[in-house]
């Protein structure tokens, strides 16, 4: 396994000048690549230092709702479980089938309201006057499943978010199972869940094991209902949507604060997390990765360099550093 200095830059933005580009900033982090064995391919920066994964830790929680006895009634509700979703009128209705199903509604939710992030959505929302929501919420889908999920096994809805509660003992053990490394910390995440600490070589593994376990486990039912059905991942215009269009068989889950995962079968998977925890860095190390797993690197074109603006058009660029080549 190749190793490079403990904090590299991953990232560099390039502005256009007069003259010449110019090196506006750069953005620090770790990124790991491992094999389809799950073993590191190759490590920048401290890839073992624990992380807080934020939503990208979302794909490996929702075998938890499955294996805890609930019976989605198709697999678009199990990808939206997973989701980080828009907040667009197909995810809101499908999280509030998820709520009724179970015998329950939006008013169980423990996720704060809020307003949709699709843009067009949350604009006719404001001109309408409409207050924020907690199925709006990005983390809805993932409440209505765990609320669900207690439904099912007959734990109490009632203190779900609590990290005592028996639903959030088992994420906290699955989690540490998967990734082959235990839970170091456990703290409040934004949607009022507990958000869980681990190296980000315990979060790649923890998605690869999902994309090559065996069908019809929990892991493979969650692996196989996001690639099914991205948009309800994520949604229009995002790139977790987009690249799990393009690329086959690709699961991809981002997380706040500059984290992302990917997993490819039979290839590997990809975790890194950017120390400023910026997003405008992400996509083009999430995509240099990517290409050492074998993707090609025309398919990652659209997202392996990020376009600067200034004024009314491009005047700069985000490119993975050489560090990453």
């Amino acid at each position: 396994m190749s190793e490079w200095p403990q904090n590299p830059v991953l990232v560099e933005v390039w502005r256009g000048g007069l003259a010449s580009d110019v090196l506006e900033s750069v953005h620090r982090g770790a990124l790991v690549v491992l094999g389809a064995d799950g073993a590191p391919q190759s490590a920048v920066g401290d890839v073992t230092r624990p992380v807080l994964p934020r939503s990208s830790n979302k794909p490996v929680q929702a075998t938890v709702y499955l294996d805890a006895g609930w019976q989605p009634r198709d697999d678009r509700e199990l990808a939206l479980a997973a989701a980080s979703h828009n907040g667009e009128d197909d995810h809101r209705e499908l999280a509030a089938q998820v709520l009724a199903h179970a015998g329950l509604e939006p008013a169980h939710l423990g996720c704060p309201p809020s307003l949709p992030g699709h843009e067009a959505t949350r604009a006719h929302w404001l001109v309408e006057g409409r207050a924020p929501e907690r199925l709006a919420m990005n983390c809805s889908g993932k409440h209505s499943a765990m609320l669900a999920a207690c439904v099912a096994a007959g734990w109490p809805t009632e203190g779900y978010l609590d990290p005592g509660h028996p639903l959030q003992q088992a994420i906290e053990a699955r989690l540490g199972e998967a990734g082959g490394d235990p839970v170091s910390a456990v703290v409040v995440d934004g949607c009022g869940a507990p958000q869980h600490e681990i190296p980000l070589t315990g979060l790649a593994r923890g998605v690869l094991s999902l994309v090559q376990a065996e069908p019809g486990t929990a892991g493979r039912r969650v692996a196989d209902a996001m690639r099914a059905h991205p948009w309800l991942v994520a949604g229009t215009g995002r790139d977790d949507t987009e690249l799990m269009q393009a690329v086959d068989g690709l699961l991809v889950k981002g997380g706040a604060d500059g984290v992302h995962v990917a997993a490819l079968p039979g290839a590997g998977a990809v975790a890194l997390k950017l120390d400023d925890g910026g997003d405008r860095g992400r996509l083009p190390a999430l995509c240099a990765g990517l290409v050492r797993l074998g993707v090609p690197a025309a398919t990652l074109a659209p997202w392996s360099s990020t376009a600067v603006s200034g004024g009314e058009g491009v005047v700069g660029h985000i490119r993975p550093s050489d560090v990453l080549g």
